[in-house]
């Protein structure tokens, strides 16, 4: 039985154009449904996006898309299983010509989402098992009985003879596609462009998750002492982001005094001391949409080399959120950020991702990429309806301090509106002696 779009599933133009009205806030509403106001309508979520990834797969040379990525599979289905799949390569969706989004998920999921999921056709949900990344081997034939499943998908949407688009995907998995006479490409490009401009629905759960971590960051000005380790000061981030209803806590920064330059982008049990600069990343998602949102702070009190690195990383991100709206190429953001040669590296490569920029949605990187790794090549144009982050990075003169700041951004009609409101401006000093 071919699946194809349903009446209570028409995607409506009201569904594609994200028409935000840049005169009011971004609402940064509770964590609650209510009765009495318009919040995150989901289902006009779910139509955007699968909206926006049929006219993506229409605009490429693409017949169908198969996604293992869990973002992509939470962007084209709205269903979720957890972090626990994150790594796993165990659940995939394929979204074909016209039809309805077939999904593939671990086990007894499958079941749960015909109950719970109605705006998935019951027959477009599937108990699907590929090997959980090779501990099956390829032999044992889950593999190509899944290959033929999503050929049987394509059959039926008439795409069979057009290149089926893949996001990631294990060898195994391509090979056997491939002996089935499947033409492999690259989907994820199609699947970027998709997800580039972001409807109000989105917007709103940016800044609610953006929200959040503002009240961390206010948690933490208060912990911040000496004695604190930085894993404790981990460890309370993911208690509170969790109580506060995130869904997934990816990652937490906690880099203090000596281990501040160069960035090692992790965290340590190292003591908290007196004078110390430290710096933080909180990347954790409410309902799929992400935040990647770094402060810096000084432990008491601070010096005037730390102080100096503080103002010139404020300086270079005033300088990148000046330039930002939509016409503007990444190149132009990209060119205001120091060269590496400037702040003690040797070359861009090596300083990649201390002065940049990137998309945020269901997944930590989307596009723009803004970085003179890469901008000057191959310039973005900035768009209205983007959201993403723009981050820098100042070694102090003293040889081990360093300051790192974060803003998430809303790209407006005329400008941009930031969204991470803890106070950044000046260096905020935790405990002040």
């Amino acid at each position: 039985m071919v699946a194809r779009v349903s009446d209570r599933q028409i995607i409506l133009a009201e569904d594609i154009d994200p028409r935000h009205d840049w005169t009011r806030p971004i609402p940064s509403p509770g964590t609650m449904a209510v009765d009495f106001e318009e919040r995150v309508d989901f289902r006009r979520l779910h139509r955007y996006r699968l909206g926006r990834a049929r006219q993506a797969l229409r605009n490429s040379e693409l017949g169908a898309l198969l996604v293992f990525d869990n973002n992509n599979i939470r962007y084209l289905t709205s269903t979720a299983i957890g972090e626990w799949a994150r790594d796993k390569m165990c659940r995939f969706a394929v979204l074909a010509g016209d039809g309805e989004p077939h999904l593939w998920d671990f086990g007894s999921a499958a079941a749960h989402h015909r109950i719970y999921a109605p705006w998935l056709q019951p027959i477009c949900c599937h108990a699907g098992m590929v090997g959980l990344r090779g501990t099956v081997p390829p032999d044992a034939g889950l593999i190509r009985r899944a290959a033929l499943e999503i050929k049987a998908v394509l059959d039926e949407n008439g795409v069979a003879g057009m290149p089926l688009g893949v996001d990631v995907v294990e060898p195994p998995m391509l090979f056997e596609l491939q002996r089935l006479g499947i033409e492999v490409r690259d989907g994820q490009q199609t699947l970027l462009d998709a997800r580039e401009i972001k409807s109000r629905d989105e917007i709103i759960l940016l800044n609610t998750a953006a929200s959040m971590v503002d009240g961390v960051y206010h948690m933490i000005h208060e912990e911040l002492k000496p004695g604190v380790r930085e894993s404790q000061i981990v460890a309370r981030v993911n208690q509170m982001l969790y109580e506060m209803g995130s869904d997934d806590v990816e990652a937490v920064n906690a880099v203090s005094g000596e281990r501040c330059s160069p960035h090692p982008h992790n965290f340590t049990d190292r003591l908290i001391r007196p004078g110390d600069q430290a710096f933080f990343d909180i990347i954790q998602a409410y309902m799929g949409y992400r935040t990647c949102y770094y402060r810096t702070f000084n432990v008491g009190r601070a010096t005037s080399a730390q102080r100096d690195a503080y103002t010139k990383a404020r300086e270079w991100m005033d300088a990148a959120i000046a330039m930002v709206r939509p016409g503007v190429g990444t190149d132009q953001i990209a060119a205001v950020f120091p060269k590496a040669e400037e702040f003690g590296f040797p070359n861009e490569m090596e300083a990649f991702a201390l002065q940049f920029g990137h998309g945020l949605g269901v997944a930590l990187h989307e596009r723009p990429i803004i970085s003179r790794l890469i901008s000057f090549d191959r310039p973005h144009e900035i768009k209205a309806g983007m959201v993403f982050a723009l981050e820098t990075y100042c070694p102090a003169s003293d040889g081990h301090s360093a300051a790192r700041i974060e803003e998430e951004l809303v790209v407006t009609d005329t400008g941009c509106r930031v969204i991470t409101l803890f106070p950044a401006q000046d260096l905020p000093i935790a405990n002040q002696y």
